[in-house]
């Protein structure tokens, strides 16, 4: 891949066409993907009512645009959480989030947020990744 070639790779969500963005961008070593819900293929979500749940669908999604980018975990180096009730689901996203990147320890970022998307979201999580 040349420094300036730009890849993507789009999950099929309605999101992405109404809203004008894809899933996850490569542009030479440089990853970027999108806020992330637990949304299957179909639209439905996954992990109803269960932030930990929620986060772990997430991060198996983001694995999954990362390989196809020609990355994975191992390349993150930032991380950003958006938590509805960070009181109630912090530490329930956080968990997740020890999970899969104890060893890498990228820098993070989790905030509370008022809403997402639509209200059975309780997080959305966005990494940036760099290639060796």
């Amino acid at each position: 891949m040349k420094e300036s070639e730009r890849w993507s790779v789009s999950s099929g969500a309605i999101w992405e066409t109404q809203y004008g963005y894809t899933r996850a961008v490569r542009v030479g070593r440089y990853v970027h993907v999108s806020g992330t819900t637990a949304t299957e293929s179909h639209g439905n979500v996954l992990g109803k009512g269960d932030a930990y749940e929620q986060a772990r669908h997430i991060f198996a999604i983001i694995a999954d645009a990362l390989q196809k980018l020609g990355s994975s975990l191992t390349d993150v180096v930032r991380t950003r959480m958006y938590v509805v009730d960070i009181l109630v689901n912090g530490d329930k996203v956080g968990k997740a989030h020890g999970e899969v990147f104890q060893d890498i320890r990228p820098a993070a970022t989790m905030v509370e947020v008022s809403g997402l998307i639509a209200p059975e979201f309780l997080v959305e999580i966005e990494v940036d990744a760099i290639l060796p």
